[in-house]
């Protein structure tokens, strides 16, 4: 079926952070994503109420009431990673308010996708005890889709999606390579005429990396990018302090860009 009406929910990945700059605005999987539903259909709309940094209580309070009230037929809910990272993690919370993001989208009628996350110890190995957190909420979320009738993208089977090509310096965020490889996914799970599953293909091999040169990569990224984060928590400070939604309305959406 063709979708007229899509709103996008969630934090940073939503929103498209490192798919483009600040400068430049971000484009993101939801916007490439928007694009392909679009074809063919002039009347299509496109929302994305994404804020980078939220959590997924505050995704679920500042959120859901907006994107219900714009009517949507399609809604995509990414949310639980920045969660999931923070030292007091609460799996039964966040699980909570993910499923009810869900369970308020689906009783509107609309077709609501989620996702699980990919395998974060063969992308970031510094955080690899983290994994059975991603294991565990995966699971979370696969059931309650199925007590809700979402659509799941299942991203954590596939090993592309650890593929370091996918993802920026930081770990966090997708390349503007890994966010149109999300957007495919998402197509081709709903269906999109034309869309096939090469999204999950994997790139070609890397060329073999030194134990010593991974072990340094490792020592910088946690420097660089997980030092800084953790500080930004101590502080009780956010990446997205003071950011509000880059499309809060439905709006024509404009060609892709090259």
């Amino acid at each position: 079926m063709g979708y007229l009406r899509y709103v996008a929910v969630g934090d940073s990945q939503t929103e498209g952070l490192n798919d483009g700059d600040e400068t430049t605005g971000y484009r993101g999987w939801a916007d490439r994503l928007a694009e392909t539903l679009a074809v063919g259909e002039p009347e299509f709309r496109y929302a994305n109420l994404a804020v980078r940094g939220r959590l997924t209580a505050r995704i679920r309070a500042e959120q859901t009431a907006p994107a219900l009230a714009l009517e949507p037929d399609l809604v995509t809910v990414m949310a639980g990673m920045n969660d999931l990272v923070r030292p007091r993690f609460d799996a039964d919370s966040t699980a909570a308010h993910l499923e009810a993001m869900l369970a308020g989208f689906t009783a509107s009628g609309a077709t609501v996708v989620t996702f699980t996350f990919p395998d974060i110890a063969r992308i970031a190995p510094v955080v690899g005890r983290l994994r059975p957190r991603v294991l565990d909420l995966n699971d979370r979320v696969r059931a309650m889709a199925r007590r809700h009738g979402a659509v799941v993208v299942d991203t954590f089977p596939h090993s592309v999606t650890t593929d370091p090509r996918l993802w920026s310096a930081d770990r966090i965020h997708a390349t503007p390579l890994g966010h149109t490889r999300i957007a495919a996914a998402v197509a081709h799970t709903l269906g999109v005429p034309g869309v096939d599953a090469s999204w999950s293909d994997p790139l070609p091999p890397l060329a073999p990396v030194p134990p010593w040169h991974r072990a340094a990569a490792e020592l910088t990224w946690a420097t660089t990018f997980l030092g800084p984060w953790l500080l930004r928590r101590l502080r009780g400070r956010s990446s997205g302090d003071g950011r509000r939604a880059k499309r809060p309305r439905l709006e024509p959406v404009r060609p892709a860009r090259p």
